[in-house]
């Protein structure tokens, strides 16, 4: 599914940028298959984008620098457990470039970031718990059945658009499931 919300967030966050604006886009470069898939995405639109890879928390200035030498318009930060896990000083950092960025999950907006579009994280690991007890009295996971998310969140912090001197138009704001202030 992370093609089909990647294009989904290129789509939101272009709403905010004029039409020839390049995006930028984070990734883990350990995740070639996620690489090779937004790679079709921008193929796909005929979007201009700039990769820009981090493996570690080190790695996020210069990622971060080489967007800025690039002038994206915005980032879309790529779905990844040391993303998730540096949320505050990744969303830190694009405050500090003043770029735009989204993310896949509503705790970026929570703290600071711009936006965020994809299924709500804390759902996802309830349903993970859910699983594990199943497997830990007996169930085989084979038997288990794979469940992708059904509901997806747009949530906007409208202090950071405010910050970052973006006007969100009013139909984004209507489509927004929660607006941060």
């Amino acid at each position: 599914m992370t093609a089909t919300l990647t294009l989904k967030r290129l789509e939101l966050i272009r709403e905010l940028l004029p039409k020839t604006a390049t995006v930028g886009f984070l990734v883990n470069p350990d995740n070639q298959d996620l690489l090779l898939e937004i790679e079709d995405v921008a193929r796909s639109t005929g979007q201009s984008l700039e990769v820009a890879k981090a493996r570690n928390p080190d790695d996020f200035e210069p990622a971060f620098a080489q967007l800025v030498r690039a002038q994206v318009g915005a980032v879309l930060v790529s779905n990844d457990a040391l993303f998730v896990s540096q949320r505050v000083q990744l969303v830190a950092m694009a405050k500090h470039h003043s770029l735009p960025a989204t993310y896949e999950f509503r705790e970026f907006p929570a703290v600071g970031g711009l936006m965020s579009y994809g299924p709500n994280l804390a759902g996802i690991l309830q349903k993970v718990g859910t699983y594990a007890a199943l497997i830990l009295k007996g169930a085989k996971p084979s038997d288990l059945p794979i469940e992708q998310p059904t509901a997806f969140e747009l949530v906007i912090n409208s202090a950071t658009a405010r910050s970052l001197g973006i006007q969100i138009p009013p139909a984004l704001l209507l489509r927004a499931d929660e607006v941060i202030d």
